[in-house]
């Protein structure tokens, strides 16, 4: 019988055994897993160094005071006004009051809406909100 192990860092076995040892058990049994299939490869994860990183950056950014890199393009592309595409190109569902269904629907959260807004402890912003709504809905 050994003698206690130290403690932390210094701290071993004492009954002598390795975790893959045969003597152990899994040691077998391990061997037989690794051999069934390949070991994954751990790709290359060194960090770029600085000066690569700021070489990166550098290319990526264009001067605020150059020419424009999309002459065909509108000043107004994205926006929801003037020509171009507008918003739809984003591929994001936009929210829709225009439909009958959701302006009955948002209707009907009004008066929980205007309850809350009139509790002391509502924020400014939130009672600006649903004056908006309820302007733009009735």
């Amino acid at each position: 019988m050994a003698g206690v192990s130290g403690p932390g860092k210094f701290s071993k076995r004492t009954d002598g055994l390795s975790f893959e040892s045969t003597e152990y058990g899994s040691g077998v049994e391990n061997a037989a897993n690794k051999a069934g299939a390949p070991l994954a490869k751990t790709p290359d994860v060194r960090g770029a160094r600085a000066s690569e990183v700021r070489a990166a950056a550098q290319e990526a950014v264009t001067p605020l005071y150059a020419p424009t890199q999309r002459p065909e393009e509108p000043i107004t592309s994205g926006i929801p006004m003037g020509a171009g595409p507008g918003p739809e190109v984003l591929g994001m569902n936009q929210p829709s009051a225009d439909t009958d269904a959701d302006r009955q629907k948002l209707l009907s959260y009004l008066p929980a809406l205007e309850t809350i807004a009139q509790s002391p402890s509502s924020s400014q912003s939130f009672r600006n909100y649903v004056r908006l709504l309820r302007a733009n809905l009735l």
